[in-house]
């Protein structure tokens, strides 16, 4: 019959973390093999240095003038550009209150670079003509004079009669499926029709003028979509949220493209970002109350990549690169490495207590430490391959500073422990006992590190942000470490001779602890007497079971020993 006491099952815990950091090493090295991971951290800007764009923005429209609003609202809006995959430590400022300066660590990717310098000019235009699949260029074009010519001014949007000839041969002879054409694609004014193409799909379509410009875009997110029971159909949606202005100029829209049948291609309507069309959806109802939906083969990845196109697309101000140039790191390697050595200082000042205090349960500490060291290593270099997350000189503070935080939940459960046997139990009871006591003040403790770490991390920007997301991050692998290797190290100690029988050097000495147990097993219970002698062996032993005695057993202590008093005087008056 396999065996499934406390011994095994710390066996198994052991085991578990093992395959986790073997699955987290084997993640990374596959990542440095076959992508673009590394077994070293990537640094933030003020560790590594990087580069430096100055940007000059354009009020679309032909306006010279920026306004302070304007020039705010294109800091914040590039700064969540650039961090909206994780923290990337870069630095986004204002300069004179005309240019924008970005500097970020290392050397940007022509995606990261592009994603900077996008103009974010977002419309929505009505589609007249044209659909998926056509965006390859035609051959024999229809002659000029064998064109239909508009019988009379549009009414509309919506209405054919803004296709002319010209915009009818231009939509022929585009090439869709030349990335030439995608990356040289040329905004419209918003009041004449435009042809654009859809990137990904071959689709090519011929649009109607502006009717809701992107700045009237609240917000946009990504989920689940729901039917109209409520229930989840299983397929990810993309979700838009209009201001009021824009609430009322789609609720018209949509009016209009609701009344098409379905299949005309002027049921849809197409989302156009710096002149190419990110998607062009039908109209399945008239929508009201300025919350439309996007369903489709959406991935959680694609639906993802739309809403934040969405969320962060809508500001009114085009980029220009300026200057371009390499900058050095602000703080550099001298400060890294003091930051290296001032980690290492502090842990061995926690090694050198834990042996002091605990003697060899002081290895089960430096053990520990280690272990939520290697776990928050392989974590920080994953994190920085998937998300981009860099490591500055406020994160490696936040790392110092986790080393106390961790040193603290092993320091409450040893002296639970060691409270349970100066109670009188034996050690695996003490240990079991003692989790029960300590699992409760660490979770406490690191619920609020974890919180403080949220907090932080969304209400500061910059590397104020890299340090609450270390702390937060430490404080996840240290409750990992605790669960999955303190305590079950703790249980299977608990079984072996040297922690068992409290050798002197073990750290759980009961004697040593100024434990004085009131039974001794075969009916027999020690007398005042037998503590009088006990204490008299080990005078610090009983003085510090007398500081860590409650109030309720002093008082009872003081009680027992006025009674023992009155016992002697009886008998010393009877003789």
């Amino acid at each position: 019959m396999p065996r499934t006491g406390p011994g095994s099952a710390a066996k198994k815990t052991l085991l578990w973390l093992g395959v986790i950091l073997a699955a987290l090493a084997l993640l990374l090295g596959g990542g440095s093999m076959w992508s673009n991971a590394s077994w070293t951290p990537k640094l933030a800007l003020d560790l590594e240095g990087g580069t430096q764009m100055i940007l000059a923005p354009e009020v679309q429209g032909g306006g010279s003038d920026i306004t302070t609003e304007q020039l705010d609202q294109a800091v914040e809006i590039i700064r969540q550009r650039v961090d909206g995959s994780g923290v990337s430590e870069a630095e986004i400022s204002t300069q004179s209150n005309r240019n924008v300066v970005v500097s970020l660590p290392g050397v940007p990717d022509a995606e990261t670079r592009e994603l900077i310098q996008a103009s974010a000019n977002m419309e929505f235009r009505p589609v007249l003509s044209g659909g998926g699949g056509q965006g390859a260029a035609v051959t024999d074009p229809t002659p000029a004079e064998q064109l239909p010519t508009p019988s009379a001014e549009p009414t509309d949007a919506s209405d054919t009669n803004w296709i002319s000839p010209e915009l009818q041969t231009q939509f022929e002879t585009t090439d869709c499926l030349n990335p030439d054409t995608i990356a040289n694609a040329e905004q419209a004014p918003a009041d004449q029709p435009m042809v654009a193409c859809e990137p990904g799909t071959a689709g090519k379509y011929i649009l109607g003028p502006v009717e809701v410009p992107g700045v009237d875009i609240s917000t946009a997110s990504f989920g689940m979509a729901q039917g109209n029971n409520g229930v989840s159909t299983n397929q990810w949606a993309v979700n838009i949220e209009f201001n009021g202005e824009g609430t009322d100029k789609f609720r018209s829209v949509t009016d209009r493209l609701f009344a098409f049948p379905e299949g005309d291609p002027r049921n849809q309507f197409a989302i156009v970002l710096d002149g190419q069309i990110i998607s062009a959806p039908t109209v399945n109802a008239v929508i009201t109350d300025g919350k439309p939906q996007i369903t489709g083969n959406f991935t959680q990845e694609s639906a993802e990549a739309l809403s934040e196109q969405l969320k962060y697309g809508a500001l009114p101000i085009s980029f220009e690169i300026q200057s371009e140039q390499q900058v050095s790191a602000t703080l550099g390697a001298d400060q890294l490495r003091m930051g290296i050595i001032a980690g290492l200082i502090g842990l061995a000042l926690v090694a050198v207590y834990s042996l002091f205090q605990y003697r060899a349960l002081g290895f089960v500490t430096i053990a520990s430490l280690v272990v939520a060291g290697l776990l928050s290593y392989l974590a920080i270099a994953i994190l920085g391959w998937s998300h981009n997350y860099r490591l500055s000189l406020a994160g490696v503070a936040g790392l110092i500073v986790a080393i106390g935080q961790t040193a603290d939940s092993f320091i409450v459960y040893f002296e639970r422990i060691r409270d349970e046997l100066r109670d009188g139990r034996g050690l695996v009871s003490a240990v079991d006992n003692g989790w029960k006591r300590a699992k409760r003040t660490v979770l406490a403790s690191k619920a609020v590190n974890i919180l403080a770490a949220v907090v932080l991390y969304f209400v500061a920007v910059g590397n104020v942000r890299g340090f609450a997301f270390t702390l937060g991050l430490t404080a996840i692998a240290d409750l990992i470490v605790v669960f999955m290797f303190t305590h079950p190290t703790m249980v299977l100690l608990a079984r072996t001779r040297f922690f068992g029988d409290g050798h002197r050097f073990s750290g759980l000495d009961p004697s040593r602890l100024g434990a004085i147990p009131l039974y001794r097993g075969a009916g027999r219970v020690r007398t005042p007497a037998d503590a009088s002698a006990a204490r008299g062996k080990n005078k610090a032993a009983a003085k510090e079971a007398e500081r860590r005695m409650t109030i309720a057993e002093r008082r009872l202590a003081e009680k027992q020993d006025s009674m023992a008093g009155s016992g002697r005087s009886s008998e010393k008056d009877g003789e």
